[in-house]
């Protein structure tokens, strides 16, 4: 019988949580194991299943750009109702499919809004005979903003966990960087390299994309001003000989579409994003986007030359600390959140057509979906369980 892994993910504003685990829990069902994926935000109607099985939980997400609060999809604030009964059926769920492995997205080392289900699920996992492995997966940098006693509580959360698999590239981003309390987790912890979707050679082969300029912002709930910005930096001049391509993400507010459709040219394109997003990158001559996780990932393993314009706020740094470490080596111009204008977004489109092509840097590791398996694997054969 296949080890079954449980396997809980939230997003609460974008939509790359959501897809990265996704594409981890295929990895794993391809290497043998049983997956269920346990969601806790918006439906994503498009999401990519092969193989595993999927449980959609109430969902919620974060009541506005700041992260801190929780809402229902209507905007309704969550209530201590809501947690109880949502976190019951966490339990419930848990206990039906008395699981190998128990991995969470993030936590503890974030999502600590969800503390009211994830502490119980960590208790009850613990509980259960056979005790499952208890893992948490993490992406490759952690807000610099958490308080002393936030970073005190994730470690001491982190007793009960048997493993952290950090999804990233040690030789391009090390969480110690962003995490001050490495050396009290780094004993079980462990670099997998990046999780994402290898671009299928078909895809590679599309003429789609060539000698334009693409512009992204994943989800698109907080990309309105870039793709504004970008109509901007091309009226400037700013590689006004090629096409420019606006994808617009799901949740792009329908206002801030409008705007873009009613400011572009004859040689701009705005149309929803695409599955073939790394053949785009693949063949464009620059990609221009935010720096979450998942788009970054692509650019560095697909694109010739990049500008990041990375999300930031007092309290989130992630993407303005990965951006930084690609900037620090050359690999992709950046510009600095609240400083987003035509005239910036120029000035860095010139500076990475002057720079040199993400190509000629060593390919960074990507492989981290098999890792994961085989880490895995290792460790349940470790404890008997295999």
């Amino acid at each position: 019988m296949s080890a079954r892994v449980f396997l809980y993910v939230q997003h609460l504003l974008g939509i790359g949580h959501l897809r990265r685990a996704a594409t981890l829990a295929r990895a794993l069902a391809a290497a043998g194991f049983d997956v269920l994926l346990v969601s806790g935000g918006a439906p994503l109607g498009d999401l990519t299943l092969d193989g595993v099985r999927f449980h959609q939980l109430p969902p919620l997400r974060a009541a506005n750009a700041g992260l801190k609060e929780l809402a229902q999809l209507d905007g309704t604030p969550v209530d201590a109702t809501f947690q109880a009964s949502r976190a019951q059926r966490l339990l419930d769920l848990l206990r039906r499919e008395a699981p190998d492995v128990v991995i969470t997205e993030q936590f503890p080392f974030g999502r600590t809004q969800l503390r009211f289900e994830l502490l119980p699920l960590i208790a009850a996992a613990k509980a259960l005979r056979p005790r499952p492995l208890i893992v948490s997966s993490l992406r490759d940098v952690v807000r610099r903003s958490a308080s002393p006693q936030r970073v005190a509580e994730s470690v001491e959360t982190f007793a009960d966990f048997d493993a952290l698999l950090i999804h990233a590239d040690p030789a391009l981003v090390r969480l110690e960087e962003s995490f001050p309390a490495w050396a009290s987790v780094a004993e079980r912890a462990r670099y997998t390299g990046y999780v994402m979707e290898e671009i299928l050679a078909q895809d590679a082969a599309t003429p789609a994309g060539t000698g334009e300029v693409v512009v992204s912002a994943g989800g698109g709930a907080l990309g309105g001003p870039l793709l504004k910005a970008a109509v901007g930096a091309r009226r400037l001049g700013a590689l006004a000989d090629r096409t420019w391509r606006l994808l617009v993400g799901p949740n792009m507010p329908a206002a801030d579409r409008g705007e873009v459709e009613a400011a572009r040219d004859e040689r701009m394109i705005v149309e929803p994003a695409r599955a073939d997003f790394p053949a785009l990158l693949h063949n464009a001559t620059l990609s221009i986007s935010q720096a979450g996780y998942n788009t970054v990932i692509e650019t560095v393993r697909h694109a010739d030359r990049a500008v990041l314009v990375p999300f930031g706020t007092a309290r989130e740094t992630e993407q303005v600390d990965r951006a930084q470490a690609l900037a620090e080596r050359g690999m992709a111009a950046v510009v600095a959140p609240g400083t987003l204008s035509p005239a910036t977004l120029a000035a860095a489109i010139a500076k990475a057509m002057a720079g040199p092509s993400i190509r000629s840097f060593p390919p960074i590791d990507t492989g981290g979906g098999v890792a994961t398996a085989r880490a895995l694997e290792r460790m349940l054969a470790g404890r008997g369980n295999g």
